[in-house]
């Protein structure tokens, strides 16, 4: 993606310096979107919601350690579309009468603390609703690289603004209304809304690139194919079969692999809101 030596957003938290484990337990509304995050890594959620309740990550006021020439290129790479999806996010808001609050994005390496629990690298990228923060190690992207087949400042990007899409989700209100819904709802009918809103969030990110691209032509020849073979990697039915050589559509919380590209899909064909709107549209 052409980013260049572009503007990087002010709204960077770098906490990769040193960080101690503390005691105390606090288990939020925002644990479950951890919790469902882990998906993206084949990684019992009851791990994360154990792990949020035992403890937390305090940080320290320490400086940056030392961090090699490839990943500073990538906190500047995240610094450029992280402005670019403020850009864009913040023009769509004030098209609606809006206003549009800017996430913050943490850096962060192994493990950090989080207004929903504890973040843990292996979790792969998150974000907190309570705090209104992204939160990333560095280090995924070699997963995405390595684990997940699928390389490219591309799929990179799509990580993020799937991310950013679920502030918007957040600012928009669905998030509240999609989590009061599945606390009354039993376990299966729960996982199909979570679907929903990871759908969403897919679409959102595709809005993002349609806009991004239309504005400031920031896509390279191959980079949707990029993205799409990171939405691949991650589906649900993906993961499930590599981790366990079966499928359980009952616990998808991500959605499936065709799922995921078609709805980044169409929100970058169609870079319309209404045509995100995965709890009307199939």
């Amino acid at each position: 993606m052409r980013f260049g030596d572009g503007e990087e957003s002010s709204n960077i938290e770098d906490r990769r310096g040193g960080s101690g484990l503390g005691g105390g337990r606090s288990i939020g509304i925002g644990t479950v979107v951890l919790a469902l995050a882990a998906w993206y890594f084949g990684i019992d959620p009851r791990i994360v919601l154990n792990g949020a309740g035992v403890s937390q990550v305090s940080q320290t006021s320490r400086a940056p350690e030392q961090v090699s020439a490839r990943e500073e290129e990538r906190r500047h790479f995240v610094g450029r579309v992280l402005a670019d999806t403020e850009k864009t996010w913040g023009e769509l808001f004030r098209a609606a009468g809006k206003q549009y609050v800017e996430p913050r994005l943490v850096l962060f390496r192994g493990a950090t603390q989080t207004a929903c629990g504890m973040g843990q690298a292996a979790m792969g990228p998150f974000y907190c609703p309570a705090d209104e923060k992204v939160y990333i190690d560095l280090g995924f992207y070699d997963e995405l690289q390595q684990r997940f087949k699928a390389p490219g400042d591309a799929a990179q990007a799509y990580v993020i603004a799937h991310e950013v899409g679920h502030h918007v989700q957040k600012l928009l209100g669905i998030s509240e209304k999609v989590e009061r819904a599945r606390a009354r709802l039993p376990e299966a009918k729960a996982n199909a809304l979570s679907v929903k809103l990871e759908l969403q969030a897919d679409c959102l990110a595709g809005i993002w690139v349609h806009y991004a691209n239309r504005e400031r032509q920031v896509l390279e020849a191959g980079d949707i194919d990029e993205v799409l073979g990171a939405a691949t990697a991650i589906g649900d039915d993906t993961l499930q079969r590599q981790s366990r050589g079966y499928v359980q559509p009952d616990s998808f919380t991500h959605g499936t692999s065709a799922q995921r590209v078609q709805w980044f899909r169409r929100g970058f064909d169609t870079g319309s809101l209404p045509q995100c709107d995965t709890f009307r549209r199939e």
